[in-house]
C-alpha cells in the first residue's frame, strides 16, 4: 500500500506555514519527524521539510472525500537515516504554535542544531591508518633502511614503528602527534601498500573540566529529605517542585542525586542553567559524577560540537542533557526528571521569535512525559514563591549551609558619607582595608558590578550634550581598551571625541563606573596582584571564559571582577571577599520588578563568599542604604522581603495579581507607524471589550498606546501598546483575543507580543 507525508516546508512564512501531502516513493522509509527533501511550488524547486504524518494514501483519501483528486509530487529523499524529531517534540511544537502564536515551522526549528538545515554540519569522520601486513612489518622496515643500516624516509619509519608498536588501528591525529609533520610519509607508506586507511563516525565533545574535583557528599537532614519528596514526585508521575535553598545550602547535590534516582529507575534527565558562564562549572561536576552521559546544549558551542551533543542525545547515548534555555528542547524520549536552576533568571525568556518561556516549556514536556519539575533557587521568584505558599507547588526547603557554615556577613556602606569624607574613588575605605586583608591572607576576592566598560556615558560639563548612539536612543559607553564609545543595544562604535560635538568645547568628562575602571583602579591599588575581568568584552572565544574561571579556581588570580555572569551558581572555596561596587543601578531601571532584581542579585552575589572553611564577608556600596532591597539582603532574609514586596505589589495591583500585555511595533518611518500603532489599539480595545463584555470592564487596568522607553533601537523606532490585566476568570479569554488579532493583523507594522515581558524598555 503506497503511503502519503504530510511534510511542513522549512520556509517562515505565514502564507506556506500548513502541511503538503506528499507521496513516499516505493522502498522509502519515512517516519513523522523525518528531515526529508521535497519539490516545492510550481518550479518544483528542492526544499527541506519536516514529516508531521505518514498515512496510508487510501486511508488519507477517506479522511478527505471532499477534495478533488490530485497527482501528489513524491518526496525527493531523506536527508538523515532516522527522524529527527521526536512525536513529543512534534506536539510541543503545536503547543509552542498555539501558546505562543509563531509560526508552526519557526517552534520546529528550535527542536534541531541550526546548522542542521540545509547540511551546513556533517558527522565527523575520523581518518585512521593500520598495517596492511602486521606479519611483514619486520622486512617492510628493512626496506627503508640504506646500507649503513640508517633510515632513508626517517619519517617513514617512525609511522611504521610507530604502527609496529600499537599493532592496533590508530588515528591519524594520534600518529601526527608521535611523529610531527608525517602527513607525506603517511601518504608514501598508503602508496608503498604498506599502510591501509580507514575511517568512523566520531563525536566532537566540548572541551569540559570539572574546576574542582566531584566527590560523593553525605547528604544532611533536610536534602535528604528533599530528594525523598523529588523520588516521591517521579514515582507519582508529576507535579512541580520549588527547592528553596540559601546559597551554599547545597542545592547542586540535591539535583545529582534526584538524577541518580531518575537514572536508576530507567529515565533520563535534563537539567537547565541561567548563564552560560554557570554551564562550564556544572557540567563538570555532572560529567565526573556521570561520565559520558552527559550532553552539553549552549550556544558557545562551535557547530560541529552542538550538532554531536544533539546527536548523543537523539540516539540514546547520552541520557543527561544540561544546558541553558535551549536544553529544554533536547530530543529524549523518556524523560524522568526535569530541572530548572536559579528559576528566577529572566534569561529563560527567549528575546527573539518565538518569544517563548524555557519555564513554560519545561512544565509542557514535564506533563507529557509524566514527570516532575523541579525548580530551585536561593532567591525564588515572587511568583513561584506565591504558587508554593498556596499549595499548587510543593516547597522544599534548604534553611541552612552545608555543614553549618555560617552565611557571610553583610557589610552596606553609605557612599554618600564616603564622599563628604573626602572619599572620591571607586572603593570604600572598608573594602579598601578588607581587600588588603584578603590579600595578607591569601585568599580571594570578586568584585561585582553590573556595568561593562570604563565609563557609562561621556558629556559635556559646558552644555550638557551626552554622546547618543546614531542608531539608539541610548548613551554610548567609553570603552578605554579600545578608546573609543560603544553602544551596549546594537554594537555600533564612534570615536573619543576630544571635543564637544554641540558646543566645540573641550570639557568632556566621563561619568559612571564599569568593569574596565574597577579593574583599572585594583591595579592602581594593588600592583603586584592578579585581576581577571569577566564581561562580554573579555569572553571573545567560546574557550576564554572557563580558561578563565579554571584559572582563578587554581588561584592564579587574586581578583575576579565582572557583571552578571559572575553573581550565581560559581563555587570557589578560596573566596572570601565579595564587593558589591554600586549596588543601586539595578535599582534605578525604570520596571516594577527592578527592587526584586536587585534583592536577588544583591543575595546572589553575596552568597559567593566563604563557601568553604574560612567565613566570608560581604561589601555593600549604595547610596540607598535603607532601600528595602538592600536592607533584606543584608539580613539574607528572603521571607521578609518577599512579605514586603508582596504587600507593595499588591497595593499597585502589579504581577502576581495581574499581567502586563506588551504589543511593541517597529518600523523605519515614524509617522506611518505611530499611525498604524494608533489605529491597531482602536481595533484591538474594541475587541478586547466585546471579548470581556460588561462583566470585565474593570479587568483592564491599564491600556496605552506611545513610543517605547527606548524610543529608538538599531535605526527603527519603536512603539508599543502596553496592557495590564486584573487576573480573573476572564483572563486566558483576553489573552487568547489578543494573540489572536495579532495573528490576522500582520502586515507592514509587525506586531511582536509579549506576556509579562522580562524587559520593559
Amino acid at each position: 500500500m503506497e503511503q502519503i507525508c504530510e511534510v511542513i516546508v522549512d520556509i517562515a512564512h505565514a502564507n506556506v506555514d500548513r502541511l503538503y501531502s506528499y507521496l513516499v516513493p516505493e522502498g522509502m522509509l519515512v517516519f513523522p519527524g523525518s528531515h526529508v527533501l521535497v519539490p516545492f511550488g510550481s518550479g518544483n524547486r528542492q526544499r527541506e521539510g519536516f514529516v508531521i504524518r505518514v498515512v496510508e494514501q487510501a486511508q488519507a483519501a477517506a479522511s478527505d472525500e471532499t477534495q478533488p483528486s490530485v497527482a501528489l509530487k513524491p518526496l525527493l529523499r531523506v536527508i538523515e537515516p532516522y527522524p529527527i524529531l521526536t512525536q513529543e517534540q512534534i506536539d510541543l511544537a503545536y503547543w509552542m504554535q498555539k501558546s505562543y502564536f509563531c509560526l508552526l515551522v519557526d517552534a520546529l526549528r528550535l527542536m534541531i542544531p541550526t546548522q542542521m538545515r540545509g547540511g551546513k554540519v556533517k558527522e565527523k569522520i575520523e581518518r585512521t591508518i593500520q598495517l596492511a601486513h602486521p606479519e611483514e612489518v619486520d622486512v617492510q622496515l628493512s626496506s627503508l633502511l640504506d646500507k649503513s643500516g640508517k633510515p632513508r624516509a626517517p619519517k617513514q619509519y617512525e609511522v611504521l614503528e610507530t604502527l609496529k608498536q600499537s599493532r592496533i588501528e590508530m588515528a591519524v591525529a594520534d600518529v601526527l602527534a608521535y611523529v610531527p609533520d608525517a602527513q607525506s610519509a603517511i601518504s608514501a607508506l598508503v602508496k608503498r601498500g604498506y599502510v591501509v586507511e580507514g575511517g568512523h563516525v566520531t563525536f566532537r565533545r566540548p572541551n569540559i573540566s570539572a574546576l574542582t574535583a566531584d566527590k560523593q557528599v553525605t547528604l544532611n537532614a533536610t536534602q535528604k529529605s528533599a530528594v525523598q519528596s523529588i523520588e516521591q514526585a517521579m514515582k507519582a508521575k508529576g507535579g512541580t517542585l520549588l527547592l528553596h535553598g540559601v546559597t551554599g545550602s547545597g542545592k547542586t547535590e540535591v539535583y545529582m542525586h534526584a538524577i541518580e534516582r531518575c537514572l536508576a529507575s530507567g529515565r533520563q534527565a535534563i537539567m537547565l542553567v541561567p548563564e552560560i558562564s554557570l554551564t562550564p562549572q556544572t557540567v563538570g561536576l555532572f560529567q565526573e559524577r556521570f561520565s559520558d552521559g552527559i550532553a552539553v546544549l549552549h550556544s558557545r558551542l562551535s557547530a560541529g560540537e552542538r550538532f554531536d551533543e544533539w546527536r548523543r542525545i537523539r540516539l540514546g547515548r547520552a541520557r543527561v542533557a544540561v544546558g541553558a534555555r535551549s536544553a529544554v528542547f533536547a530530543p529524549m524520549q523518556n524523560v524522568g526528571l526535569i530541572i530548572v536552576d536559579e528559576e528566577h533568571e529572566g534569561s529563560y525568556q527567549s528575546e527573539t521569535i518565538p518569544r517563548y518561556n524555557a519555564l513554560d516549556v519545561a512544565t509542557f514536556r514535564a506533563k507529557q512525559f509524566g514527570a516532575p519539575l523541579l525548580l530551585g533557587s536561593a532567591t525564588p521568584s515572587l511568583l513561584s514563591y506565591y504558587r508554593a505558599l498556596s499549595g499548587r507547588y510543593t516547597l522544599l526547603e534548604l534553611p541552612e549551609r552545608v555543614q553549618n557554615r555560617p552565611l557571610p556577613v553583610v557589610e552596606v556602606v553609605d557612599m554618600r558619607q564616603e564622599f563628604q569624607a573626602g572619599n572620591n574613588g571607586i572603593f570604600s575605605g572598608k573594602l579598601a582595608q578588607y581587600l588588603s586583608e584578603c590579600l595578607e591572607k591569601g585568599q580571594q576576592a570578586m568584585l561585582f558590578i553590573n556595568r561593562r566598560g570604563y565609563s557609562t556615558f561621556i558629556s559635556c560639563r559646558n552644555c550638557g550634550h551626552v554622546v547618543l548612539c546614531d542608531d539608539c536612543d541610548i548613551s554610548m559607553t567609553y570603552h578605554k581598551g579600545e578608546n573609543r564609545l560603544r553602544c551596549h543595544f546594537c554594537g555600533s562604535v564612534k570615536p573619543l571625541p576630544t571635543v564637544c560635538p554641540a558646543c566645540g568645547k573641550p570639557f568632556i568628562k566621563y561619568f559612571g563606573i564599569g568593569t574596565e575602571q574597577v579593574e583599572e583602579a585594583l591595579h592602581e591599588l594593588f600592583p603586584k596582584a592578579i585581576t581577571l575581568r569577566m564581561d562580554t568584552d573579555t569572553i571573545r572565544t567560546k574557550d576564554t571564559m572557563q580558561q578563565m574561571l579554571t584559572a582563578f579556581a587554581r588561584g592564579e588570580a587574586q581578583f575576579l571582577v565582572g557583571t552578571q555572569m559572575i553573581a550565581k551558581g560559581h563555587d570557589f572555596p578560596n573566596v572570601t571577599l565579595v564587593g558589591v561596587v554600586a549596588a543601586d543601578a539595578t535599582l534605578l531601571i525604570p520596571d516594577y520588578r527592578s527592587t526584586e532584581r536587585t534583592f536577588q542579585l544583591l543575595t546572589q552575589v553575596a552568597g559567593r563568599a566563604g563557601r568553604d572553611e574560612n567565613p566570608g564577608k560581604v561589601v555593600i556600596q549604595t547610596y540607598s542604604p535603607a532601600h528595602p532591597a538592600i536592607r533584606y539582603a543584608r539580613e539574607h532574609d528572603y521571607k521578609s522581603f518577599y512579605h514586603y514586596e508582596l504587600e507593595q505589589r499588591k497595593k499597585a495591583i502589579f504581577p502576581p495579581f495581574s499581567l502586563f500585555v506588551r504589543i511593541l511595533f517597529s518600523g523605519d518611518d515614524e509617522a506611518i507607524l505611530h499611525t498604524g500603532v494608533n489605529a491597531y489599539a482602536e481595533q484591538l480595545k474594541l475587541a478586547l471589550d466585546e471579548c470581556l463584555g460588561k462583566e470585565g470592564e474593570k479587568d483592564i487596568l491599564l491600556y496605552s498606546a506611545s513610543p517605547a522607553p527606548i524610543k529608538r533601537k538599531q535605526r527603527a523606532y519603536r512603539y508599543q501598546i502596553l496592557i495590564k490585566l486584573l487576573r480573573t476568570a476572564r483572563l486566558s479569554r483576553a489573552i487568547q483575543t489578543i494573540y489572536t488579532f495579532a495573528a490576522e493583523h500582520r502586515g507592514e507594522i509587525y506586531p511582536m507580543v509579549e506576556v509579562n515581558p522580562q524587559d520593559m524598555l
